[in-house]
């Protein structure tokens, strides 16, 4: 049986953080990585409605694990808090 891993910063302290969450933050968070984006552009690389693209980045938001790069529109990047990935490196 595969267990599914999830991005470290997916996992928030002040809400129950159940899989489908995990998975969607994960997915953003994926995104993030590769630079900043608006929610629009995120849900399209996603495959995920806008208003569960906002709905996220405002929790993760909340954690600081996310902030406003600009505005009209705004434009989300990661702010390099909380944990960093483990990379295998062999």
């Amino acid at each position: 049986m595969d267990k599914e891993t999830f991005h470290p910063n997916s996992y928030l302290s002040g809400i129950k953080n159940i899989k489908r969450g995990l998975r969607t933050r994960t997915f953003v968070l994926n995104i993030l990585e590769k630079g900043p984006f608006d929610a629009g552009t995120i849900g399209k690389k996603a495959g995920m409605h806008y208003g569960v693209v906002m709905h996220h980045l405002w929790l993760l938001e909340t954690e600081g694990i996310v902030q406003r790069k600009s505005s009209k529109p705004i434009v989300w990047g990661l702010t390099g808090k909380g944990q960093k990935r483990l990379i295998n490196s062999s």
